[in-house]
C-alpha cells in the first residue's frame, strides 16, 4: 500500500472538513474532501478556467466508481443525498496522501486498489488512474463520470436539452468521446482505455452541505454520459481523462509517468534540508497562474496573475500586492514578478489601481486608496530583491509619481491629503480599507477617515518616491517628498497615539478617534519605512500580543471590545458581521513578526520567538490544511478554520516572514533601514550610489 496518511482513525465528519487542492497553472483546479464527497458547489475533479485565469466552470463534478469482485459490488466513491450518504466508499478508504498529487488507497477482502488524480500543467485536463496493488485475482472496475457543466458560482439542474455523446477510437488502446456544446453547456471531451457503454441520464439531488450552512442553495443534478468498465489484473494501471479540449490519452499517460520539472522543484531542491520552506513554496505555487490575455511586455508570452484564494476567488488587486513579496520574491520568480507589476502599473488611473476582472467577467471596479499604496510597497520590495533599478525607474516610477500626485490633489473614492499630510479616504457607503465587508449599503467596518494602516502606507510611499527620485538624479522631487514625509510622520505621531492605551488609534476622523484595538497599527512598524516613532514600537507589540495574538493568527478586534464576534459561521449576514470583528487572519502574522523582529534588533532569541508564533499555522498547513493555509479562523478557541480553504495572503505572508525574519535571509539588495527619510540615509545603499 502507498505510504500515505492512515485516516482510519478520523471520523467521517472530520474527513469531510479536510479539503485537498490541485491546480493547473491557468486558474483551473480540482478540489474535494478526503473521501471525495463534495461538500461545496465549488468542489470538482475538473474546475476549468475557460478564459484563463477567469470564467471557472465545474466540468467534471465527480465520478462514481466501484469494484466488482466475486459477484459483490464495493463502492469507492461517496455522495450525500437528502437523508442519506450513498454510496459509502469511505468505509473502504484506508489511506490518503496529497503530495505530490492526491492518492487514495482502498482495501477489500483480497484486493487493494490505489487511485490517483493529476491535473496537466497548463491544460484544463484531469487524469484519474487506478492500480490494482494487491490480490491474486483480477477485479472489475466500473466508473460513471458525472458532469456539472456550469459556472462554478451556479448550480446545474436537470433540463430538457439534449446532451449527446460522440465516440471514436474503438478497437484501439484508447477510446475518445466528445460531448458537443449546447446553448447552456460547453464542449467537453473524455477518454479511457476501457469499455464504454453509453447510457445518458441524470443523477438528481446531490447535496452540498457547506453551501446550506453558508446560507446558499446546495442541491444539484449532475449528468452521466454512460459507464466505463475495465478488467484489472494485479499490478495493472488503467486511466480515465476529461478535458475542455480534444484528448490524446496516450500522451497524457506518458506524461504522467514523468515528474514535471518546474520552478517549484528547482527552488525546493535547493532547500532540501528545510521542510518548512519547501511546504510553503509548494503552497505558494498554486496561486501563481498564467493568463491568455494581452501582455504589457511583448517579450512575455503570457501575463502572470495571482489568484487570491481557492475555491471561489479570482485575482484581487489588494490580495495580489500584499502576497507579492512572499509568492514571487522569496521564491526568486523575478520574471513573473515583473509581469505582475507591469500589469498593475498599466491599470493605474488617476491615482487609483483598478481591480482585475472578477471570475464571471463583471465590470472592473476601482479599489480604495490602500491598493495603490500596496503597489508602491510591492515595487520597493521588488527592487530590494532584484536590484533592477532601470526597470523600476523606466516602467514603474511614472505610475508611482501619478499615484502620489493624485492623492495630494484628491481622487475618486474620497481619497485626499489634509493639511497635516495625512490621508483621509472612504466615500459614504464605500468600504475604505482591507476591512471591506459590506452587505448592500451597509458597510460593516466603515473606517472612514484617516485609517492607521493607510497612513502608514502613505508615509512609506512618500519615502519610496523620494528614494527613487534620488536614484534618478532628480533632487527637487526627492527633497519635496522627504519634506512631505516628515510632515506626515509628525502629524501621525501626534494624532494617532493613544497615550492612555499605549497604542495607536485605529481611525482618526473629525470627531473622537476610534480607540478600538485592532491589528492595523502593526503596519506603522512593519513597513520598510516605519511611520511610528521607534520608542513606541514595544508598547504596540505588547498590546497586540496581549489582546490580539492567537496560536493561528491575529484577531481583527480585541476580545474585550463590546463589538467582538467570537466565531465566524452561519448565514451571509452572520459571517460578514464577524468577518473583521474578531475573526483571526493568519496573514496578519506577517506584519506582526516583522515588527517583532525589527523591534528586537533581529536577535536570535527574538527570531526563535517568531518561529514559535508561526507553529500553529504551520501545523495546520501540513495537517488539517492538507498542504494549504486557510483564510481565517474563529476568534475564540479552539479557533475553527473558515473562509477560503487556500488563501494567497496567508501563505505568502507566512513564507515572507519565515524567510526574511525567522531565517534572517536578507534580499539581494538590502534597502531597509530604520525609516529615516533623510536623503543621506538612502545614499549608503549601492542601488542609489
Amino acid at each position: 500500500m502507498m505510504a500515505g496518511a492512515d485516516i482510519t482513525s478520523l471520523s467521517f465528519d472530520t474527513q469531510l472538513e479536510r479539503e485537498w487542492l490541485v491546480t493547473n497553472g491557468l486558474g483551473g483546479f480540482a478540489s474535494s474532501t478526503i473521501p471525495g464527497l463534495n461538500t461545496r458547489k465549488y468542489h470538482g475533479l475538473l474546475v476549468a478556467a475557460m478564459s484563463p485565469p477567469t470564467r471557472q466552470m465545474v466540468i467534471l463534478s465527480r465520478v462514481e466508481d466501484s469494484v466488482n469482485y466475486h459477484g459483490q459490488n464495493f463502492p469507492l466513491s461517496s455522495c450525500e443525498y437528502p437523508g442519506a450518504i450513498s454510496p459509502q466508499g469511505h468505509r473502504l478508504l484506508r489511506a490518503f496522501e496529497f503530495e505530490p498529487f492526491p492518492r487514495w488507497a482502498y482495501q477489500g477482502n483480497d484486493w487493494t486498489i490505489e487511485k490517483q488524480l493529476r491535473l496537466l500543467p497548463g491544460e484544463n485536463t484531469v487524469c484519474l488512474s487506478y492500480t490494482l496493488l494487491g490480490g491474486a485475482h483480477a477485479i472489475e472496475l466500473e466508473l460513471n463520470p458525472l458532469f456539472a457543466l456550469r459556472g462554478m458560482h451556479t448550480l446545474m439542474y436537470q433540463w430538457n436539452g439534449r446532451l449527446l455523446v460522440e465516440s471514436s477510437g474503438r478497437g484501439t488502446p484508447y477510446s475518445h468521446h466528445r460531448v458537443p456544446a449546447t446553448n447552456r453547456t460547453p464542449e467537453v471531451f473524455f477518454a479511457h482505455d476501457g469499455r464504454f457503454e453509453s447510457g445518458p441520464d441524470w443523477y438528481l439531488n446531490t447535496i452540498y452541505r457547506c453551501e446550506d450552512k453558508r446560507g446558499y442553495a446546495g442541491l444539484e443534478d449532475v449528468w452521466r454520459p454512460g459507464t466505463v468498465r475495465w478488467t484489472l489484473q494485479p499490478g495493472q494501471t488503467i486511466h480515465f481523462a476529461a478535458s475542455t479540449d480534444p484528448i490524446d490519452l496516450g500522451r497524457i499517460v506518458s506524461e504522467n509517468g514523468r515528474e514535471a520539472q518546474s520552478i517549484v522543484n528547482t527552488v525546493v531542491q535547493e532547500q532540501k534540508t528545510d521542510s518548512t520552506y519547501a511546504e510553503l513554496v509548494r503552497a505558494a505555487d498554486q496561486f501563481i497562474v498564467k493568463g491568455t490575455g494581452p501582455t504589457v511586455d511583448p517579450s512575455v508570452e503570457k501575463a502572470t496573475h495571482v489568484i487570491a484564494g481557492y475555491p471561489w476567488m479570482a485575482e484581487a488587486g489588494r490580495d495580489s500586492l500584499i502576497a507579492f513579496a512572499g509568492l514571487l520574491l522569496t521564491t526568486r520568480r523575478f520574471r513573473e514578478a515583473k509581469s505582475v507589476l507591469q500589469r498593475y502599473a498599466s491599470r493605474e488611473d488617476r491615482g487609483l489601481i483598478r481591480a482585475d476582472i472578477p471570475l464571471e467577467g463583471s465590470a472592473v471596479q476601482h479599489c480604495p486608496a490602500d491598493v495603490s499604496l500596496w503597489f508602491v510597497n510591492a515595487v520597493w520590495q521588488y527592487l530590494r530583491y532584484s536590484g533592477d533599478i532601470d526597470f523600476v525607474l523606466e516602467q514603474l516610477f511614472p505610475a508611482i509619481e501619478s499615484i502620489l500626485r493624485h492623492f495630494r490633489e484628491g481622487t475618486a473614492a474620497g481619497v485626499a491629503v489634509d493639511a497635516d499630510g495625512l490621508i483621509s479616504s472612504g466615500a459614504q457607503g464605500m468600504a475604505a480599507t482591507w476591512m471591506d465587508a459590506k452587505l448592500g449599503d451597509w458597510v460593516i467596518t466603515p473606517r472612514q477617515g484617516r485609517a492607521v494602516e493607510v497612513n502608514g502606507l502613505w508615509f512609506n510611499a512618500q519615502c519610496i518616491a523620494a528614494a527613487l527620485a534620488q536614484s534618478a538624479g532628480r533632487e527637487v522631487p526627492c527633497t519635496e517628498w522627504l519634506a512631505a514625509a516628515e510632515i506626515t510622520r509628525g502629524a501621525f505621531n501626534r494624532r494617532f497615539w493613544n497615550d492612555e492605551a499605549q497604542c495607536c488609534y485605529d481611525v482618526v476622523g473629525e470627531g473622537k478617534p476610534d480607540a478600538a484595538i485592532r491589528p492595523n497599527q502593526l503596519f506603522a512598524i512593519s513597513l520598510p519605512f516605519a511611520v511610528l516613532s521607534t520608542d513606541r514600537h514595544a508598547a504596540v507589540l505588547k498590546i497586540v500580543r496581549n489582546e490580539l495574538l492567537t496560536p493561528c493568527g491575529v484577531r481583527t478586534l480585541s476580545a474585550n471590545d463590546p463589538n467582538y464576534q467570537p466565531v465566524y459561521r452561519g448565514t451571509v449576514v452572520e459571517r460578514d458581521r464577524a468577518y473583521h470583528q474578531g475573526t483571526v487572519f493568519p496573514w496578519l502574522l506577517g506584519p506582526y513578526i516583522t515588527a517583532l523582529v525589527k523591534t528586537g534588533d533581529r536577535k536570535l532569541a527574538v527570531r526563535d520567538e517568531a518561529f514559535d508564533v508561526l507553529k500553529g499555522c504551520l501545523t495546520h498547513l501540513h495537517g488539517n490544511g492538507l498542504g494549504q493555509l486557510c483564510e481565517l479562523f474563529d476568534g475564540d478557541s479552539p479557533h475553527h478554520s473558515g473562509g477560503l480553504c487556500a488563501s494567497a495572503r496567508s501563505v505568502a505572508e507566512m513564507l515572507r516572514c519565515y524567510v526574511e525574519d525567522v531565517l534572517n535571509h536578507s534580499p539581494l539588495v538590502d534597502l531597509q533601514n530604520d525609516g529615516s527619510t533623510t536623503a543621506t540615509s538612502q545614499s549608503t545603499s549601492p542601488i542609489f550610489s
